[in-house]
């Protein structure tokens, strides 16, 4: 069994489609086994986009995840890194998958309505980010 972090992004929160986001992510066969609404702030948005504090959409990324709230999420999965990639898509909507979370209810490439793990490693430290290991509901 794999876990992975999604981040439900201020657009998605603003706009109201967590539940849609939410009820897509469970009907793909995904466990939440952790899940709270955060308010970040510039600096530990910066610090969680740290790996991306050379690129130039950094400073854009960071005045973006901290202007409203987000809801984060620990979920659990076989493969589910991978999967949950497969399942929101391209960070560019216009070049997601039809049937992909940010096919459906991306804006722009910076509003991609949702974060995902890259990898297993990443995915563990993301997740120690938002929640610690009593935080995280153990599945049978």
């Amino acid at each position: 069994m794999e876990r992975t972090l999604a981040i439900l992004k201020p657009d998605c929160v603003g706009a109201k489609k967590s539940g849609k986001v939410l009820d897509r992510i469970e009907a793909a066969g995904f466990r939440v086994v952790g899940l709270r609404m955060v308010r970040l702030n510039a600096q530990t948005a910066g610090t969680f986009y740290e790996v991306h504090k050379e690129r130039p959409f950094y400073q854009d990324l960071v005045e973006f995840m901290s202007g409203d709230r987000c809801i984060a999420v620990a979920l659990e999965k076989d493969n589910a890194v991978a999967d949950f990639r497969k399942l929101i898509g391209a960070t560019d909507p216009a070049e997601a998958a039809d049937g992909t979370i940010r096919k459906e209810f991306a804006t722009s490439k910076q509003n991609n309505i949702v974060h995902g793990s890259d990898s297993v490693e990443n995915a563990k430290i993301e997740i120690s980010f938002f929640f610690s290991s009593r935080d995280l509901v153990e599945t049978a």
